[in-house]
């Protein structure tokens, strides 16, 4: 009768043992030096050797001609009757079954008996986390001091469900994850004996796919060696269910270019072909996990579980999408999964969350935000390597397109063009103070000086509350002192309405009114310097360039009688 591989090559002795040395050598340093322990905890994920080494510690301590190392000889009686579990005096109790006080309590007359043919009566209680509260108390005391010929082994994956009381009464022995290496030379181990033929790349990937679970592993070959032939990577791929993963990337893919359409299509098809949406969910966020590993890890190929081309095309995959999208991804695809095991529709639960994912505007998380301004920032970077300037964007886009390249370009833009026309902005804002000169008549070549083609009349600035938007976007300040403010032009000069009487004194500020004229400048696309509107365009003109004039106004204001000499 044909038995399964994890089965027949189950370890005999505890050299058999793979991949726990921190448990069979101070076990077998025990039995050499007669000093055991009553009561045995073995922890560990599964398929680790728990309850392996709980047989092989039975044999050995009941063996009748055990090895000079520990190990039982597995020829005598003994080990015989405990192999093919006919020995009375070994028990093994399931405690997910057997989990009630009255079975502990037949459990604890029992034990008062001596054994009956070997020298311990042996108890391995696997899954001892499964006990009742009841049954655990009515362990304590026999665990705790048992009779001489009594040993506890128990077995655990949950350690922490275990009391504290019953932690204390036992010596405990943590089983580790067994690593891909021993994992490889046991199977190719199996194989040689087996007459199998294991390739190194499908038994690699055994091992990787077994995740440190040796019983795992080997059931997994079983499988392969189903199929016939020589063992490979494609063998192991279609026995364990991972090829033809290919739409994994293409979900990716369509999150990665913002494609909706595309993406619904591959959920439509995935729900006819009856495959579970919290699957595809749990797939999709390992995929992202891989996309991550492979972008941040040096060794990625260690913690990845996949095959060589497969990952190939991870890693191709991890460098077009960028490292804040990839978290926010899987942060969501983890708040879908714990959604869709509680809705009644799990189909739209998923589609609604590649929605969110391929709409980010839709998403107002940190993290959402956080990939959208990591995006914008790329942007950004592309177009200053490429040497391209707003103002060359804006001559090249259509005027439908204006307002909205302004809404989504940073500031640095802004930043340039406001270098460009600020130059003599504190000299029209600031007026100099000059000794007393007469009275003079401005030139003609002055009066001539500003360009003919230049608007005459005071004619209202429609487009002010368009450059006070995008002036306090840049300049949080203005905010104050803008809000509600109107604005008309005169002689190619912007006077501000306001009844703050501060506004004249803030805007001497060089800083502030850079940025007031670089937006009006972006709004407009004209230069215009700034004044404040008292009441008549014609008196409220902006200082003139020669700071003389004006004083020579305030002068005859006055009553002065100046004269200005040449």
């Amino acid at each position: 009768m044909y038995q399964v591989l994890y089965r027949k090559w189950r370890p005999k002795t505890f050299s058999d043992v793979c991949g726990q040395p921190q448990v069979t050598s101070t076990l077998l340093n025990e039995l050499k030096e007669d000093r055991l322990s009553h009561a045995y905890l073995f922890t560990g994920s599964r398929g680790t050797g728990k309850t392996s080494c709980a047989k092989i510690f039975a044999k050995a301590v009941n063996c009748l001609h055990p090895l000079e190392n520990g190990d039982p000889c597995n020829e005598c009686e003994m080990c015989r009757a405990i192999d093919n579990g006919s020995c009375l005096d070994v028990i093994e109790i399931d405690a997910a079954s057997n989990n009630g006080v009255d079975n502990i309590r037949d459990l604890r007359d029992e034990a008062n008996f001596t054994p009956a043919t070997a020298k311990f009566r042996v108890y391995i209680i696997d899954e001892v986390h499964m006990l009742s509260i009841s049954a655990f108390n009515a362990l304590l005391k026999t665990l705790e001091e048992p009779p001489e010929h009594v040993k506890f082994i128990l077995a655990t994956t949950e350690v922490h469900k275990l009391p504290s009381t019953i932690l204390s009464r036992c010596q405990r022995f943590e089983f580790k994850h067994i690593t891909p290496e021993d994992i490889c030379q046991r199977l190719k181990y199996v194989c040689e004996n087996e007459n199998l033929e294991l390739t190194d790349g499908a038994a690699m990937l055994i091992a990787r796919l077994a995740d440190g679970a040796m019983r795992d592993a080997l059931s997994l070959l079983d499988r392969c060696a189903s199929f016939g032939g020589v063992i490979d990577e494609k063998t192991v791929e279609d026995a364990a269910g991972i090829a033809g993963r290919d739409y994994l990337f293409s979900l990716a893919d369509c999150i990665a270019k913002k494609d909706v359409v595309k993406g619904l299509e591959i959920i439509d098809t995935l729900h006819k072909n009856s495959c579970d949406m919290e699957r595809l969910i749990t797939e999709l966020t390992n995929h992202f996990r891989n996309i991550m590993v492979a972008k941040t890890v040096k060794n990625y190929k260690d913690l990845i579980i996949c095959s060589d081309e497969e990952l190939e095309k991870l890693v191709e995959q991890s460098k077009t999408i960028k490292l804040e999208a990839v978290l926010h991804t899987i942060n969501r695809l983890n708040e879908a999964l714990a959604v869709i095991k509680k809705s009644v529709n799990r189909r739209i639960e998923m589609e609604t969350a590649f929605m969110s994912l391929c709409s980010p505007e839709l998403d107002k998380s940190n993290d959402a935000l956080l990939a959208r301004i990591s995006e914008l920032e790329a942007e950004v970077r592309m177009l200053k390597s490429s040497g391209v300037r707003v103002s060359q964007v804006k001559e090249e886009t259509p005027a439908a397109e204006e307002k909205e390249i302004a809404a989504t370009e940073e500031k640095e833009p802004v930043e340039e063009k406001k270098e460009e026309i600020t130059e003599e902005i504190n000299e029209e804002i600031k007026e100099p103070e000059q000794p007393p000169v007469p009275d003079y008549e401005p030139p003609v070549e002055e009066k001539q000086a500003q360009p003919a083609e230049q608007p005459s009349g005071e004619r209202p600035f429609d487009r002010w509350p368009e450059a006070v938007k995008l002036a306090c976007s840049v300049d949080a300040p203005l905010i104050g002192f803008l809000t509600g403010t109107s604005a008309v032009i005169y002689n190619n000069i912007v006077l501000i309405k306001s009844d703050n009487p501060v506004l004249a004194t803030f805007l001497k500020q060089e800083n502030h009114t850079k940025i007031i004229r670089s937006a009006i400048f972006r709004i407009t696309g004209e230069k215009y310097r700034l004044g404040i509107y008292n009441g008549n365009a014609s008196e409220t003109e902006a200082p003139k360039k020669d700071p003389l004039e004006s004083f020579l106004q305030k002068a005859q204001n006055l009553g002065l009688n100046v004269e200005r000499k040449e």
